[in-house]
């Protein structure tokens, strides 16, 4: 499945590429980039979830708790 998959699942398809750089810039400030997708696009199918997990999901989760904190913001610069 490639790139225009993934579009498809976002609710603005064109906001991808920025999606894209928020996870490289999560990445890098955990020090993560080679758990990113792009940067290590190999078969991963001996590792456990366990494993995979604990390598990936903290990019993910520090992305969500950079996306609920902008909205905050701009939720307060509104009122």
């Amino acid at each position: 499945m490639g790139r225009n998959y993934r579009k498809s699942r976002l609710l603005h398809p064109e906001s991808y590429d920025a999606m894209q750089r928020l996870k490289f810039e999560c990445a890098a400030d955990l020090g993560l980039t080679q758990f990113c997708k792009e940067n290590n696009d190999h078969y991963k199918g001996h590792l456990t979830a366990r494993q995979n997990g604990s390598e990936g999901g903290p990019i993910g989760g520090e992305m969500v708790k950079r996306m609920i904190a902008a909205q905050q913001q701009a939720i307060n610069n509104a009122q």
